[in-house]
C-alpha cells in the first residue's frame, strides 16, 4: 500500500474511530438505564473486517454504514409493519460500538505501516544519494585517466622530473612502421640499381639484354611492367653516359622509336624512377671506357620486339574476348609508350574500318524517284540518304558494342573511345557523307540543302542517342569527357558546310530560283503591259517596274547558265509552267491570267520559306539566327511584297488612272484583284509577326530592324490599295457625273402627247443607266475587292458624293406635275440602289433625305407649308452641299430653306398664289 493510499484509510479510520467512542458512550449510557449487560449475548455479533475492505477503489462510506446497520436489525424484524414492534436501538448500538472497535485496531495497524514504510523511503534516500556520489568520483576519474592518456599520445616526448626526455609508447608502432616503409625503399632502390647496372654493363660489353630478356620471357604483367620500365630507363642512362650512339641529337633528348621520357604510374616504375639517378652514377665509373657496342640500337632493337610482342598478345587477346589478358597489355604499354601504340592498333584493326573502307567505295545508289523528290519544292522532303541511314544506324550499333569493350579492356578507356569516336566521325561518316552531299549538288540546290539538313538531323539523333546510352557509363549518361567529344565531332563534321554566312546563302538563292520560278509568267505578264504614260504614281511605281525586270532576267540567266543541272532546270521550268523547248522569254504567251494574284502562290512561297527558316534553326547557331532570319525577311518582303502584290496593285491603278477621263462606261474589272492582294500581305504580315521577328528576339538590333522594314512594306502596300480605292472613286464620280449631264432638259416635263410612254416607262434612262451600273459593276466589283469596315467606309463616302450630285442635279430641270411623278420614280430608284450598299447610319439618314426632295415636286401648296415648318436655317443656298459633303452629326438631316426654296421654284405652277405664299412665308 502506497503512503497516500495509507494516510487516507488512516484519516478514515480516525473518523470512525471518533464516531465509534461517541456510540460507545451512547450505549454505555443505555445499560445503565436499562439495568445489567448480561443480555448482550443474546444478539448475535457485528461483522467482521480487514484494511483490504478499505482498499478498494469502489469503497464509499456511506455503504458501509448502511450495510452495517443491515446487520443489526433481525431477519424476522425487518420485514414486519413497523406498528407491531417498537424500535429498539440496541443492535445497532452494539453493532456500531463493535464496528469502531475494529476501525481503531485498523487504524493503529496503518499507523504502524505507515511509520515502517516512511523509515525505509528515508533509508532509500540516504543509500541513493551515497550511490550518486561515489559514481561522480569514479565519473571524474575515468576523465582525468582519458585526458592523460590522450596527451600522452598527442605528445610523442615528454619531460620527467629530472628534466630528461623520454619516448612514450603513443606513436611507436607507426614510427616502425614507417622507418620498415623506408628501409623497403630503400633495398628496392638498391635492388633496381644493381640490376639496372647490371643490364647496362651487359649492353655495353656484350649487346645483349640477358637478364632483360630473361624477365620478359617468365611472363606475366608484373615482369613485362619492369621490362618495359627498365628498357625506358636503360634508354635515359644511354643517353648520358653512350651519347655517340646518339649523336647531335643526344643533347636534345630524342626519343627512340616514339617512345615517352616520362615517370610511370606503378610502384615498380616510381622505385627504378627513383633510382636512375644512382644508377647512372654507378654506372659512370663502368663506363669510364667507351661502350663496345651501340647501345642506343641495341635498346631501340629490344623496345621495339617488346612492344610488337605486346600488341601481338593485345591482338590475340582480343580475338578471344581475353578481357583480363587486354587490360595488363595495355596497362604495360601505357606504361611503356603513353599507350599510343595499342590504341592505334585497336582502333586502326577495328573490323567496322576494314569493312567500311571496302564499302566506302560504293556509290550512292538512291533512285531518281527519290532524288525527284528532293528537288521538288511542292514535296515533302523523303529523309536522309539509305546508305548514310544505314551506316549511322550501323555505328550507333557498333560503338554501344565497342564501348563495353573497351571499358574492359583499357584503365584508360574514356581517352580510348574519345580517338575511336573520332575516328568514326573522321573516316567513315565523313567520307559518306561528302559522297552524298556530292550527288545532292548534282541534283539542284534544293537537293544539296535538304541532304544536308537531313543528314544533320539524323547525325544528331545518333548523337543525343549515344549521350542517352552512356556509352562506357551505360545505363548512366554520358561522361562529361565523352559527351564533349561527340559534340565536337558533330560540329567539325558540319563546320564546312556552315562556315561564315555559306549556308544562308545557299538557302536564299534556292528561294530566289523557286520565287523567280513561280512568278515568271507573271512578271512577264507585267513586263509587257503597257504603263500609264506620266503621272506621280508612275514615278512610285518606277521602282516595282526595275524589280520585275530583275526578277524576269534573274530567271531566264538562271535557266541558260551552264552550271544548272537538268533536274534543277526541269523543276524551274515545271514551277513556271514552262516548256523545255520555250526558253526564248519572247516566244512565250501570256494571258491575263497570269498577270492576277493567286493566294495559292503565295501559301506556296510561304510554305517553301517555313522549310527554309526550319532547316535554317535547326543547322544554324542561335547566336546567328536573327541575322539569318532577316535576310530571309529581306528576301519575303522582295519578292512577295514588291514583286507580286505591289506589282498587281499598280497595274490594278494603272487601269484606273487611265479611266478616269473616258467617253465610254469604265471597266472596273481590275478591282477583285485587291482582294488577293490584302490577303496575301495579311499572310505575309502574320508569318513575319508570330515567326521571323519572335525568331529575332535574341538580338534587339535586328529586331527592330526588321519590325521597321516590315512596317514600311504594309504601309506602301497599304498607300496603294488606297491610291486604287481612291482612284475608282473618281472614276465612278466621274462617269456619274457624265451621264447625269445627259440628262435632257425636258425630261421632267413631258407634254401631254408623251404620257402614254412615260406612264410605261419606270425611270429616265439617265436615272436606269447610273443605277444599272451602280449595282452591277461598282457595288458588285467593290464587294468582291474589301469587305468590312472598308468597304462600308469607301461606299458611305461614294454615296455621300452621289449625294451631293442629286442634290444639285435636280435644281437644274424644270418639273411639271407629271415630271414629278418621274423625278419621285428616279429619286426612288436612286435611294434604293444606293442603300444596297453597307453604309454608315448617319450616311443612310442623309440618303433617306433624297426621298423628301421628290415629294416637294408632287405635293400641294398646304403640304410644302407644312413642310416648310420643319426646314434647317441656312445662310446660304450652297449650304446643303457642304453639309452633304461633310456628313456631319446634325448638318443635313433635315432640308434647307435654300435648298427648299430652289427645288419649288423649279415647279410649273411655282409662280402660282399658293406657291408664292409659301415661299413669303420663309
Amino acid at each position: 500500500m502506497t503512503s497516500a493510499s495509507a494516510s487516507a484509510v488512516a484519516a478514515g479510520a480516525g473518523a470512525a474511530a471518533g464516531a465509534s467512542a461517541a456510540a460507545a458512550g451512547a450505549a454505555a449510557t443505555a445499560v445503565e438505564r436499562g439495568g445489567s449487560t448480561s443480555s448482550r449475548a443474546l444478539f448475535p455479533k457485528g461483522p467482521s473486517f480487514t484494511l483490504d475492505d478499505f482498499s478498494s477503489k469502489d469503497f464509499i462510506v456511506r455503504d458501509f454504514v448502511d450495510s452495517l446497520a443491515d446487520t443489526a436489525v433481525p431477519a424476522n424484524r425487518r420485514s414486519g409493519p413497523s406498528s407491531s414492534h417498537a424500535f429498539d436501538p440496541k443492535p445497532l448500538i452494539r453493532t456500531f460500538e463493535n464496528a469502531l472497535g475494529q476501525l481503531g485496531t485498523l487504524s493503529e495497524q496503518l499507523q504502524e505501516k505507515e511509520s515502517e514504510l516512511l523509515s525505509q523511503v528515508r533509508r532509500a534516500e540516504i543509500q541513493h544519494d551515497q550511490t550518486l556520489d561515489t559514481l561522480g568520483r569514479k565519473l571524474d576519474q575515468s576523465m582525468a585517466q582519458f585526458e592523460a592518456l590522450d596527451l600522452t599520445l598527442n605528445n610523442p616526448a615528454s619531460a620527467d622530473a629530472n628534466g630528461n626526455v623520454a619516448a612514450t609508447n603513443g606513436n611507436i608502432a607507426v614510427q616502425i612502421g614507417e622507418k620498415l616503409e623506408e628501409l623497403d625503399r630503400k633495398r628496392r632502390k638498391a635492388q633496381d640499381a644493381n640490376f639496372l647496372i647490371q643490364c647496362w654493363i651487359e649492353v655495353t660489353e656484350t649487346g645483349q639484354l640477358t637478364s632483360l630478356e630473361e624477365i620478359q620471357r617468365q611472363g606475366g604483367a608484373e615482369n613485362k611492367i619492369r621490362c618495359a620500365v627498365i628498357a625506358r630507363q636503360m634508354m635515359r642512362i644511354s643517353q648520358r653516359l653512350d651519347p655517340l650512339s646518339w649523336g647531335h641529337q643526344a643533347a636534345n633528348g630524342i626519343r627512340g622509336n616514339g617512345l615517352a621520357n616520362g615517370t610511370t604510374a606503378t610502384a615498380t616504375a616510381a622505385a627504378t624512377a627513383t633510382a636512375t639517378a644512382t644508377a647512372t652514377a654507378a654506372a659512370a665509373a663502368a663506363a669510364a671506357a667507351a661502350p663496345k657496342h651501340n647501345t642506343r640500337e641495341v635498346l631501340e632493337k629490344f623496345s621495339e620486339l617488346l612492344e610488337q610482342d605486346l600488341l601481338k598478345q593485345f591482338n590475340n587477346s582480343y580475338r578471344r574476348q581475353n578481357f583480363d589478358d587486354m587490360l595488363e597489355c595495355a596497362k604495360v604499354l601505357h606504361d611503356f609508350n603513353g599507350g599510343a601504340s595499342v590504341i592505334a592498333a585497336f582502333v586502326n584493326q577495328h573490323q567496322f574500318f576494314i569493312d567500311r573502307d571496302q564499302l566506302i567505295t560504293d556509290e550512292v545508289t538512291t533512285d531518281g524517284e527519290t532524288w525527284d523528290q528532293l528537288a521538288d519544292p511542292d514535296s515533302d522532303p523523303p529523309g536522309v540518304e539509305p546508305s548514310l541511314q544505314s551506316l549511322v544506324d550501323e555505328v550507333k550499333i557498333v560503338m554501344q558494342e565497342e564501348s563495353f569493350i573497351i571499358k574492359r579492356a583499357f584503365p584508360y578507356y574514356e581517352i580510348v573511345l574519345a580517338k575511336f569516336i573520332q575516328r568514326v566521325f573522321q573516316q567513315s561518316i565523313q567520307q559518306r557523307l561528302e559522297m552524298v552531299l556530292d550527288k545532292a549538288t548534282t541534283i539542284s540546290s534544293l537537293a544539296y540543302l535538304r541532304s544536308l539538313h537531313a543528314s544533320r538531323s539524323y547525325i544528331g539523333a545518333l548523337v543525343e542517342d549515344l549521350k542517352t546510352h552512356g556509352l562506357t557509363e551505360h545505363p548512366e549518361p554520358c561522361s562529361t569527357q565523352i559527351s564533349q567529344a561527340l559534340d565536337q565531332q558533330l560540329e567539325e563534321l558540319f563546320v564546312p558546310y556552315l562556315v561564315g554566312n555559306s549556308y544562308i546563302d545557299r538557302e536564299r538563292r534556292s528561294l530566289e530560283e523557286m520565287y523567280n520560278s513561280l512568278l515568271f509568267k507573271f512578271t512577264l505578264y507585267h513586263s509587257r503591259r503597257k504603263k500609264a504614260p506620266t503621272g506621280f504614281m508612275a514615278a512610285i511605281a518606277q521602282q516595282g517596274t526595275q524589280l520585275l525586270a530583275t526578277a524576269k532576267d534573274a530567271y531566264m540567266e538562271r535557266l541558260d547558265s551552264s552550271e544548272l543541272t537538268p533536274t534543277q532546270k526541269a523543276m524551274m521550268l515545271r514551277v513556271a509552267g514552262l516548256q523545255d523547248n520555250s526558253s526564248n522569254k519572247n516566244e512565250i504567251e501570256v494571258s491575263e491570267e497570269h498577270g492576277v494574284l493567286s493566294v495559292a502562290y503565295a501559301k506556296r512561297m510561304i510554305i517553301w520559306l517555313a522549310e527554309s527558316v526550319r532547316r535554317t534553326l535547326e543547322m544554324g547557331s542561335a547566336s546567328e539566327t536573327p541575322k539569318d532570319v532577316n535576310v530571309l525577311l529581306n528576301l519575303l518582303l522582295t519578292s512577295m511584297g514588291q514583286v507580286y502584290v505591289e506589282t498587281a496593285l499598280d497595274a490594278a491603278l494603272d487601269s484606273a488612272t487611265s479611266q478616269e477621263n473616258v467617253k465610254a462606261e469604265p471597266d472596273l474589272s481590275y478591282l477583285p484583284h485587291i482582294r488577293p492582294a490584302v490577303t496575301i500581305t495579311n499572310i505575309m504580315s502574320r508569318f513575319i509577326t508570330t515567326v521571323l521577328i519572335r525568331l529575332a528576339e535574341s538580338n534587339t538590333t535586328v529586331r527592330r530592324s526588321m519590325e521597321s522594314q516590315t512596317k514600311a512594306a504594309i504601309e506602301a502596300t497599304e498607300r496603294k490599295t488606297n491610291a486604287v480605292m481612291k482612284s475608282t472613286m473618281d472614276v465612278v464620280i466621274n462617269w456619274v457625273t457624265k451621264t447625269l449631264a445627259q440628262q435632257k432638259k425636258l425630261d421632267f416635263r413631258p407634254k401631254d402627247n408623251d404620257l402614254e410612254g412615260l406612264v410605261d416607262s419606270l425611270q429616265t434612262p439617265t436615272c436606269q443607266a447610273i443605277c444599272t451600273f451602280l449595282s452591277s459593276k461598282v457595288a458588285a466589283l467593290s464587294a468582291q475587292a474589301i469587305d468590312g469596315h472598308n468597304l462600308e467606309m469607301f461606299s458611305s463616302e461614294l454615296a455621300l458624293v452621289i449625294h451631293r450630285l442629286l442634290f444639285e442635279h435636280f435644281k437644274k430641270f424644270p418639273v411639271n406635275a407629271t415630271g414629278g411623278l418621274m423625278v419621285t420614280k428616279d429619286i426612288a430608284k436612286y435611294v434604293s440602289t444606293v442603300k444596297e450598299w453597307p453604309l454608315a447610319k448617319d450616311v443612310e439618314q442623309m440618303v433617306e433625305l433624297l426621298t423628301e426632295v421628290g415629294y416637294l415636286f408632287i405635293i400641294g401648296p398646304e403640304a410644302l407649308r407644312e413642310r416648310s415648318r420643319n426646314l434647317a436655317a441656312s445662310s446660304s443656298p450652297s449650304s446643303s452641299s457642304s453639309a452633304g459633303a461633310g456628313a456631319g452629326a446634325g448638318a443635313g438631316r433635315k432640308l434647307q430653306k435654300a435648298d427648299f426654296k430652289a427645288f419649288v421654284q423649279k415647279r410649273e405652277d411655282a409662280s402660282s398664289v399658293g406657291i408664292q405664299s409659301v415661299l413669303a412665308g420663309l
